[in-house]
Order: C-alpha cells, then structure tokens, then sequence
C-alpha cells in the first residue's frame, strides 16, 4: 500500500513437512516454525480467512482463488488472505507476478505483504489490520509502511518500528545500514535505492529497482528475528527495522486494486545464523 494510497502431512524433497499448524484457528500464542511449511500445496484456502473492503468475509466475485499452488488476487475489490494463525521468529519466502493491466490505471501496480498483523480485520481504515508492510509496488518494492488499526479490544492500535536511514535528495528517509537510528514518524522508509522524485506511473521502474521486469516472478523474502525485520528482494537485502511493534502476528497477502499472482509461499525456521539483533534506541528525525 503506498503511503498516499498454508490436515495431512506432504512428503517433499526436503523431507516431511506438516501443512497441520495452519489449520489451527488460535491466534492467541504466536507459534514460532519448527518446520518448514507450505500452505499453497493444499486444494483450497482452508489455512487462510480472507476480507474485502465491499463484502467482508464473504468473496462473491471470487476475488481469491487458489489453483495449482498459485493465489490469484485479483482487482474487483480491495482486501487480502491471512493466515489463521499467528507467527513470530520465522523466515516467509514467497514470489510474486502481476496479472492483467486495467486500462483506467495511472499508478504503479499495489501490492503487499503485511506482517505481524493483529487485531480486528478491517479494523484500519475498513480494509487493513494493525501490521507492517513490505510494499511491493512497482518501483517500491521493499518499502516499509506502518498500518495502524485498532486492538482486539476496539481501541486504537498504532504500529511503531525504527531504522537506520539517510536521508535523499528529495527529503525522504531510504533504509541505509549505517545510518541514523529514525523512529517512525508517518514518513514512508523507502528502501536503499529507491530512485528519488521516482514518479509512480504505471509499470515504470526506478533506475536501480531489483524486481523482475514486467511478467516474470519476483522473490520476496522477510526475516523476522524478535522485533527485528529484515527484507529480501530477488536476494538483495533492500530494507531493515528494528524495535518493530507488533513483533508477532499474522500474515496478510494484499489485493489492491490490481490483479497479482503469488507462488511458493513458504513459512521456515530462521536460518542457524540469522541477521543479528540490534538493540537500539532510535531517534526521532
């Protein structure tokens, strides 16, 4: 979303791999992967609750269909899938293709993965949950959005995370390693090359973007250690946060208004080495 706008067990190469933990419907005790899961190998969305902006729960226009180990979102509504269950400490690998072009679009194609997602569905805006979201528009891919909702007890719900940045040319934070601590304050921390003054124009990149062009798969992979987050495109790290709040949750796969594919979505145990913790106090800019 731009700032202004997985009950049997699979045998596979790797080994067993038990589809059963997305089945379960508690969100209460996030649960950290012990194995590596994959809930596109199942028939259906039964490891998934879905939301739409128009009709809630319900899905008449078939908005999500899962088919062939592929989830089509598509663009008559705007919503998502989330997992029924909760996570936390876990390595999420999934891959990406937009799908038809509308011909009333001007703006990039939107899409997200929005991690740690707690509370109500809907409860932001009418279409969100409270979570943080690796933002997967054209030219964009790899920013960090804070999508502040409401709590299981109504009340507001506001998510927090800091990164170290820098700050471009044109007066807008990029995830930079050895940057400045910067908690965030409503400005979009755009990821490290995110091209400056970039004009998000439809299916146009920015002069260092690292997604695939247009009709191919993108891979996205997000790490979250703790309060920690760590963002992978197509392999290059392209963004971090640190002291993220909520730092457990749900995962959501977003429709916005422009049909995308996912594939090979995959939940793992971080690796035996994962991103080091960084334990810091950030600064407000």
């Amino acid at each position: 979303m731009i700032a202004r706008r997985v009950r049997t067990l699979a045998l596979v190469s790797f080994g067993f791999v038990s589809l059963t933990l997305f089945n379960c419907v508690s969100a209460d005790e996030p649960r950290t992967p012990s194995e590596v899961l994959r809930p596109f190998d199942q028939k259906d969305l039964g490891s998934f609750s879905t939301w739409l902006k128009k009709t809630g729960r319900e899905d008449p226009e078939h908005v999500f269909r899962l088919e062939n180990g592929v989830l089509r979102c598509g663009d008559e509504d705007m919503g998502y899938v989330a997992t029924r269950e909760a996570f936390k400490d876990f390595h999420l690998s999934v891959e990406y293709r937009w799908g038809r072009k509308n011909p009333n679009d001007k703006y990039v194609r939107n899409s997200g993965v929005l991690l740690h997602g707690v509370g109500p569905d809907g409860s932001a805006n009418g279409v969100w949950m409270t979570s943080i979201e690796c933002q997967l528009a054209q030219g964009c891919e790899g920013d960090l959005i804070l999508i502040n909702g409401k709590g299981a007890d109504g009340k507001p719900y506001p998510a927090t995370i800091t990164s170290t940045t820098r700050v471009a040319e044109d007066g807008k934070t990029r995830w930079q390693k050895d940057g400045k601590p910067t908690i965030y304050s409503g400005k979009q921390f755009w990821w490290s090359k995110h091209q400056p003054h970039f004009k998000e124009l439809i299916d146009t990149r920015g002069q260092n973007d690292v997604a695939s062009p247009l009709g191919e798969w993108t891979k996205v992979e997000c790490l979250c250690q703790g309060s920690r987050i760590t963002i992978k495109i197509n392999g290059e790290i392209v963004n971090e946060c640190f002291d993220a709040n909520p730092g457990a949750g749900k995962i959501l796969l977003q429709s916005e208004g422009h049909e995308v594919f996912f594939r090979n979505l995959e939940l793992r145990p971080l690796p035996a080495n994962p991103v080091p913790s960084q334990e810091s106090k950030g600064k407000n800019q």
